[in-house]
């Protein structure tokens, strides 16, 4: 009962102040051949959570990627400043991510694929036009957790472009 009471509190929460983003993250789309999307929901003035979603188009053979095929980032954002143009916020996340890295072991070169989940924190900043133009900068890193195979940290950084509705 507990559990359903909370689920129906947030519920209502985040349609009180109603107050959504979704976003597409142009610098991984043109630097390195990535989509992540991304939709951000307000619950107060001055926090919001979020979850993102990246997907790697780049070949596991080019000289600079991400070692994430996908990675799922739910996240909170918590803004410091109250300026209705430009917010600067701190974030933590959690990275359900998986990929493949390079492993050598005597007999030569192979892939080994991995799962993870990692846990981190960001800073960035953002402007909101009058329009509902959204432009958020940010970059950061988590530490995976779980895994002997995964790399050991994981990158968050992002030019995102969106709409505010």
């Amino acid at each position: 009962m507990k559990k359903i009471l909370l689920v129906l509190g947030l519920a209502f929460t985040s349609l009180g102040y109603s107050q959504q983003e979704i976003k597409l993250d142009l610098g991984d789309a043109l630097v390195i051949r990535s989509l992540e999307f991304s939709y951000e929901n307000y619950f107060s003035e001055d926090s919001s959570f979020g979850i993102s979603a990246l997907f790697n188009l780049a070949k596991q053979d080019v000289s600079f990627r991400y070692n994430e095929n996908v990675m799922i980032t739910p996240y909170y954002r918590h803004y410091f400043t109250a300026d209705e143009k430009w917010n600067f916020f701190g974030e933590g996340f959690v990275g359900i991510n998986s990929g493949k890295i390079e492993s050598i072991e005597d007999s030569g070169v192979y892939d080994v694929k991995y799962t993870d989940g990692a846990l981190g924190i960001a800073v960035g900043t953002k402007y909101v036009a009058n329009g509902g133009l959204v432009i958020d900068l940010y970059g950061g890193l988590g530490r995976n957790l779980f895994g002997t195979d995964s790399p050991v940290l994981v990158p968050r950084l992002g030019l995102n472009v969106g709409w505010r509705f």
